[in-house]
């Protein structure tokens, strides 16, 4: 009997368990003979890069009714540790007793998150990172009214101007005007947008700019470029320039790094955290750990990495979960290769940008953008629940989400 270990309940270690388990049926290999088991803390899928939105506790998915059809055995446990020379993971289930589980093959598919700043006053900041950290930041906006009626109540500082903080600030326009606006304080909604760099969406490019800009002008969102933050209050913060802010909620989004966890394998990581990986997501030079999603440092095309997102963590999580599986089974080994890199960026009640390839053309803005967006984040991410025929359909690592897309745009 073989053992597929996969750690991590996100996209990415939802579809390595899903794309094990298809390749084994597709060899006719029982599951007594091949285990796949995913550790995951919690027992849902949290869809992240949709916790921008209001009501965030109602984005996540039973990982049970995904990959329990499946026959895959979950085990709700923190992980603590991998030893990789032993090929074993240390966890601490729920009740708090200590759990070792072997492995023949390890995907690790932990994700990443958000690096929290040393800023005085750093207990006051927000962000969206997680489940309960955007639940937080819903219950603290709807308090919003309770707080005496002084400048900044209904004003929400951005911290970080990248794909995160363009979300989150332009979502929260309209999300602190609905609070607002029973209590006859909708003109007092206000959102500063604060970027270190000089332009918003630095590693967006110029591409679109324009049409983020515009977005941004019509929602009224205030970007404060070529500034940071140096302190953050319960009522502000007090930017490098030396302004103080009036903001009594203030979002941080500025920077990722990969899961801690990466630390305990014995390989080289690139400035995000991630692990080397070759062609075919096994850590370079540890035998039997593949890392895929948010973990893994994989070349995309033209000699690009991929990027910390749902649509290269489902990818590479399909890739990874094929791969492990076809090691142990004797079969050949598939190389990563990437389905064609987009963007859908989310603006609120002002549309959204799509753009294609790492030069982020631009290929549709506004409603027609904002149609595919909402498909993207209602309909594409989610994987199936109850139906293990359709999951093993789209855990294929050739079908990616715009091929999921399509059909339904056309």
């Amino acid at each position: 009997m073989s053992n597929v270990l996969i750690i991590g309940g996100g996209f990415a270690g939802v579809w390595s368990a899903a794309a094990a388990v298809r390749l084994r049926e597709s060899a006719g290999v029982s599951e007594r003979d091949l285990s796949v088991t995913l550790v995951s803390a919690g027992d849902d899928m949290v869809i992240r890069p949709r916790l921008y939105q209001a009501e965030p506790e109602k984005m996540r998915v039973s990982l049970d009714r995904v990959l329990g059809p499946l026959g895959v055995r979950r085990v709700a446990a923190t992980v603590t540790g991998v030893d990789t020379g032993r090929r074993e993971v240390t966890a601490v289930g729920r009740d708090g007793r200590p759990t070792a589980i072997g492995y023949d093959r390890l995907v690790l598919a932990t994700g990443s998150q958000l690096v929290r700043p040393e800023l005085p006053g750093a207990e006051h900041l927000h962000n969206v990172d997680t489940m309960p950290a955007a639940a937080a930041l819903d219950a603290h906006l709807h308090r919003l009214p309770t707080r005496p009626d002084a400048p900044g109540r209904f004003t929400a500082a951005v911290v970080g101007a990248g794909f995160t903080g363009l979300e989150i600030a332009t979502e929260l326009v309209d999300r602190l005007r609905v609070i607002a606006r029973p209590h006859g304080a909708e003109d007092q909604v206000r959102v500063v947008l604060v970027e270190r760099a000089d332009a918003v969406g630095p590693e967006l490019g110029a591409g679109p700019r324009p049409d983020i800009t515009k977005a941004l002008d019509a929602l009224g969102v205030e970007p404060r470029v070529g500034v940071s933050v140096t302190e953050v209050r319960a009522d502000g913060v007090r930017l490098t320039d030396g302004t103080d802010l009036a903001a009594d909620t203030v979002v941080w989004t500025a920077g990722m790094l990969a899961s801690p966890l990466t630390a305990d394998i014995p390989a080289g990581r690139d400035r995000l955290g991630r692990l080397d990986v070759d062609e075919y997501l096994r850590v370079a030079g540890v035998p039997g750990v593949y890392a895929a999603g948010d973990t893994a440092a994989a070349r995309a095309e033209e000699g690009h990495f991929v990027t910390q997102s749902c649509q290269h963590a489902g990818q590479l999580g399909k890739l990874a979960g094929h791969n492990v599986a076809a090691e142990l089974l004797g079969v050949d080994l598939e190389a990563f290769d990437p389905i064609p890199y987009v963007t859908c960026l989310d603006l609120g009640s002002a549309g959204a940008v799509f753009s294609t390839g790492w030069e982020r053309t631009v290929e549709s803005t506004g409603e027609t953008a904002k149609a595919r967006k909402r498909m993207i984040n209602e309909v594409v991410i989610y994987p199936p629940v109850d139906d293990p025929e359709e999951t093993l359909r789209r855990a294929d690592f050739r079908i990616s989400h715009r091929d999921l897309l399509e059909p339904q745009a056309s």
